[in-house]
């Protein structure tokens, strides 16, 4: 079967992952309605294209915090990458690299941090941080991220307590005895992923932590899971380099928005001041066109990179990122833009349906 769109690598993974594995990818939290909004939206936006405008060369580059990229879409913090593939993240990172964009490694990742920066040294990696309530855990992975040559530190503000995701309940989800959470071996007595593990985070975490974290490290800060104009304005004023706008691909309260609709009053408040990025429901290039008309400088696809993980490890992650940069390419020549540079509000509307 030829892969074509994103779409045709979900099916192939709903189709030949274990069903515990492709639940746990695919769940959201309860009646999984923001999840399911993050896509829809971009349904409601619509293009301006502009006419005659010389598209003959194309400049899809831009830059993450001054480091250039190929094109603005990085791949996401996601967990257990070893469901998917059994290389897991040192598949993920040797993508990246080979498609030179940003590659952000979660805390849960099923590989050691050292093994992904084995994989794909000198490529831009930033760090996923979960705070646990023994804070010395995440100072140590601060501190060894920093050492292993990772570019940046993305703190995950949204999961003080983990959403309720009704499929893994179900199933019993926990991971098959031969995985581990690599980075927390030797932190914790539990290091299997059993419904108990998110107990382990920090419900305590303030805006404070931002200094305690800058003390830490001398790695730009990233927050992850902002949603409102009041949040973005304490980002700034708490010193963060970068904004992810994300509602954890709807894991996480049911009933918020969605990413892109989000995106708007977050790059209001923060005008300019640090870049603002998204994830969530990107499936398409011209949702990513979408993105950074509305004020998005990357976006960071979570689902997609584990389905390309599943049809073919490293190459069929390659493959969807080929088709997104393909697609993304197409889009903003037919929208009119040569370069990222001219990407603009003006260049779409929200319907009125």
């Amino acid at each position: 079967m030829a892969m074509v769109c994103l779409a045709d690598f979900e099916a192939y993974a709903k189709k030949y992952l274990p069903k515990i594995a492709w639940d746990f990818f695919a769940a959201g939290a309860d009646d999984c309605s923001t999840r399911d909004e993050n896509i829809l939206a971009y349904k409601r936006i619509r293009f301006r294209p502009r006419m005659l405008r010389d598209v003959s060369m194309l400049d899809i580059r831009t830059k993450l915090l001054g480091t250039e990229i190929s094109f603005p879409v990085g791949i996401a913090p996601t967990g257990f990458h070893q469901l998917a593939w059994p290389d897991g993240e040192k598949s993920t990172a040797r993508a990246a690299k080979a498609m030179n964009i940003c590659y952000i490694a979660s805390t849960y990742s099923t590989c050691t941090l050292e093994e992904i920066s084995a994989a794909a040294p000198g490529s831009l990696r930033w760090f996923q941080l979960y705070i646990h309530r023994n804070r010395a855990v995440s100072q140590q992975l601060v501190q060894r991220a920093e050492a292993l040559g990772f570019q940046g530190l993305v703190l995950t503000a949204d999961l003080p307590y983990a959403g309720k995701r009704r499929d893994d309940i179900r199933n019993g989800f926990r991971l098959p005895p031969h995985m581990k959470l690599k980075n927390l071996e030797g932190a914790f007595e539990v290091c299997k992923m059993s419904p108990s593990f998110h107990s382990l985070l920090d419900p305590s975490v303030t805006w404070n932590d931002i200094y305690w974290l800058r003390s830490l490290t001398h790695l730009p800060i990233i927050i992850k899971g902002i949603l409102t104009k009041e949040d973005a304005e304490l980002a700034v004023r708490h010193g963060v380099q970068g904004i992810i706008v994300s509602n954890h691909g709807g894991r996480q309260l049911d009933g918020g928005p969605a990413t892109i609709d989000a995106l708007v009053e977050v790059v209001e408040a923060v005008q300019g001041r640090v870049e603002v990025y998204l994830d969530g429901g990107i499936r398409k290039g011209s949702d990513v066109l979408k993105a950074l008309a509305l004020g998005a400088k990357c976006v960071f696809i979570g689902r997609p990179a584990l389905w390309g993980l599943a049809y073919k490890g490293e190459e069929g992650l390659q493959d969807i990122l080929r088709i997104l940069q393909d697609e993304f390419r197409l889009s903003m020549a037919l929208a009119g833009c040569a370069s990222v540079s001219e990407i603009g509000r003006h260049l779409v509307q929200f319907s009125k349906l």
